[in-house]
């Protein structure tokens, strides 16, 4: 309905859950980190003080794009590295979650580059992005309280609380890695194991 009560505008119900996927723009176009990380945490602030649990998939990590050579491509791995830390240090002060997608993706790309890239080499197709999507899965389904079962840190794997800072650049620098806002200044890292699909569509859980 376009119509409230009394005729008025009916109110906007805020989703549960908001994914904001950064792309390679703000490094390729020059954008100031300081203006795109601003623009990231203005969205985020507003989206949680609405109520709206919020994931951002970082910048991800140029150096794996193959129409990029050296020593650009060293360029471009350290400018969108830095891009990621920063943005995820913004989403988490602001109460959301972030997925370092660094390399995560670039052995699967280089794997399958006529199926996940699009024919200009540089931008995802749609199968690309749907692989993105499904390392960023287990993240939302987490923030939404989906997780087939409650994990707990792994000292092993490197989980555990962190310095926000630090726990951003560890994040940055490792792909797949989750950031969630923890009390005060500590950030929560998880390496949440990746999972398919279950082939029944009707499944309640993801198997493993």
């Amino acid at each position: 309905s376009l119509g409230g009560e009394g005729g008025g505008p009916a109110p906007v119900r805020c989703p549960d859950i908001a994914v904001i996927m950064i792309g390679a723009n703000d490094v390729t176009h020059r954008m100031p980190p300081a203006k795109s990380v601003r623009l990231l945490a203005d969205a985020v602030r507003a989206l949680r003080a609405a109520g709206c649990e919020v994931v951002v998939g970082t910048c991800p990590d140029l150096g794996t794009i193959e129409p990029v050579y050296q020593p650009l491509r060293w360029v471009a791995r350290r400018l969108s590295r830095q891009l990621a830390a920063a943005q995820t240090i913004a989403v988490v002060e602001h109460g959301g979650r972030t997925v370092s997608l660094g390399d995560l993706l670039g052995p699967e790309f280089a794997a399958h580059p006529t199926e996940l890239f699009g024919p200009d080499n540089y931008h995802p197709s749609a199968e690309g992005y749907m692989t993105a999507a499904m390392a960023i899965l287990p993240t939302l389904c987490a923030a939404l309280g989906l997780w087939p079962e409650e994990e707990q840190p792994d000292p092993a794997r490197r989980e555990g609380f962190w310095p926000v800072a630090q726990a951003a650049a560890k994040a940055a620098a490792e792909g797949g890695t989750e950031v969630a806002a923890a009390r005060g200044p500590w950030a929560q890292l998880f390496r949440r194991r990746r999972r398919r699909l279950p082939a029944d569509p009707t499944s309640a859980t993801l198997s493993g």
